[in-house]
């Protein structure tokens, strides 16, 4: 991913007023992120828990920010459960349904969308896990390459599915 700025972040929100991403607080150590090992950028707002908020280039190169929310019970550990984003068997993090507003009218209007999403939003680091080289993955740079992949389509689907009005 491309070095972000703040100002650039607070100005992609396709489904936040100007107030709610002027109060978004940035993630812990946001000068010093290693942007060459994110496909998408999530973190939770240290100030607001329950807010989270997605950073992510479009497959067609623009910058789309999505302000969600997260559950106020937590995570529920009864059964587990796949991020729809980074789709990692091998992470050990919490799940929730993070729901978002939908842009515009819609949303305005209290229509929602919402989708799993890691609570630690890690999908940058967990696609990045190899699987052990053999028979069935003789090369595994092309899985994680592949799972990039997967990642950057899936998070745009779901910022697609955001901006539907």
């Amino acid at each position: 991913m491309q070095p972000l700025t703040l100002s650039q972040i607070r100005y992609s929100f396709i489904n936040a007023s100007r107030s709610e991403s002027a109060r978004l607080t940035p993630p812990p150590g946001f000068d010093r992120l290693d942007w060459d090992g994110l496909d998408v950028l999530g973190w939770r707002d240290p100030k607001m828990p329950l807010r989270g908020y997605l950073a992510l280039r479009t497959t067609d190169g623009r910058l789309v920010s999505v302000l969600l929310r997260a559950p106020a019970g937590g995570a529920r550990k009864n059964r587990a459960v796949l991020c729809e984003l980074c789709r990692s068997v091998e992470a050990t993090n919490d799940v929730l349904l993070w729901v978002a507003r939908r842009a515009g009218a819609s949303g305005r209007n209290g229509n929602t969308v919402g989708t799993l999403i890691c609570a630690d939003f890690a999908c940058s680091a967990n696609v990045r896990i190899a699987p052990p080289e053999g028979d069935m993955h003789p090369d595994p740079q092309l899985v994680v390459d592949r799972q990039i992949e997967g990642l950057i389509a899936r998070a745009d689907q779901f910022a697609r599915r955001v901006s539907e009005r």
